[in-house]
């Protein structure tokens, strides 16, 4: 059974376990009232500059047993869409069981889905996820996807599998969309374009999203991902979405001439 090592505790987030819970207990907010939802939007950088993005979303959303993560591949190895099929996966906070069951359901739902670690190796905008998730429910299960490139059509392929293996497993299942939104660009430039693709977000439509960032060159890294969530969450009978927070780094450094931006979208 594979385990996952970190592989950037220390640098996104504090490598040392008292550290880092000290760090979420400070990003998240307790006792709020959580909504069951779907899919939602999270941020995946440093959590100095987008965990309190990540610990609003964390804070607000019913968090089941099984939980899936559709993560952007930043590195291009492996495959288009990679699943980490068994084992666990690591963190400061201790160590989180895969579901290989639903991993497998999906799997045989989807002919675009492979078995492949090589994927999951040194991306971060998977991992920088499951501490927020540990701190609140450290026995939950995960099933870890990391995409490198869809057209439309396989994106909607896609999030259709997911749905149909969610309503066959029969349980609660959230999924996770792992994405910042506009990088390196001014903040105001960010913020118009960005609202180019929440828009779409907001009104559930994932091929409006896809087209929104292609046509508008929106540096939006998991908008597939995102738009993959949209999909299955509309299968699974979504009906609303939430702009629970939007943020960019500028808002922490002072410096708003060069920016990453971070959104935290609640679907249910």
């Amino acid at each position: 059974m594979s385990k996952r090592k970190p592989a950037v505790s220390g640098s996104f987030y504090p490598g040392d376990a008292d550290e880092l819970k000290d760090m979420l207990k400070e990003l998240t907010e307790q006792g709020l009232a959580r909504a069951r939802a779907f899919g939602i939007i999270s941020p995946h950088a440093g959590y100095v500059y987008s965990g309190r993005g990540a610990g609003k979303i964390f804070s607000r959303v019913e968090l089941p047993e099984d939980i899936i993560i559709l993560a952007p591949n930043h590195r291009g190895m492996g495959a288009e869409v990679a699943l980490w099929k068994q084992g666990s996966w690591l963190t400061p906070l201790g160590e989180v069981l895969v579901n290989a069951e639903l991993g497998e359901l999906i799997k045989t739902e989807s002919e675009l889905v492979e078995e492949d670690e090589n994927a999951h190796r040194f991306e971060h905008s998977l991992e920088v996820q499951i501490p927020f998730i540990q701190f609140f429910k450290p026995d939950f299960k995960l099933v870890p996807i990391c995409i490198l490139r869809l057209n439309y059509k396989e994106t909607e392929q896609l999030g259709k599998a997911i749905a149909r293996a969610i309503e066959k497993w029969a349980k609660p299942v959230l999924i996770v969309a792992s994405s910042d939104m506009s990088h390196y660009i001014p903040a105001e430039q960010a913020k118009k374009m960005d609202k180019l693709a929440l828009e779409k977000i907001l009104k559930l439509d994932p091929e409006g999203l896809f087209n929104a960032v292609l046509e508008n060159n929106i540096s939006m890294c998991g908008f597939i991902p995102s738009a993959v969530m949209l999909v299955s969450a509309k299968e699974l009978g979504a009906k609303s979405a939430e702009l629970v927070d939007y943020r960019n780094s500028g808002d922490v450094t002072g410096d708003y001439r060069q920016v990453v931006a971070y959104a935290s979208v609640l679907v249910k």
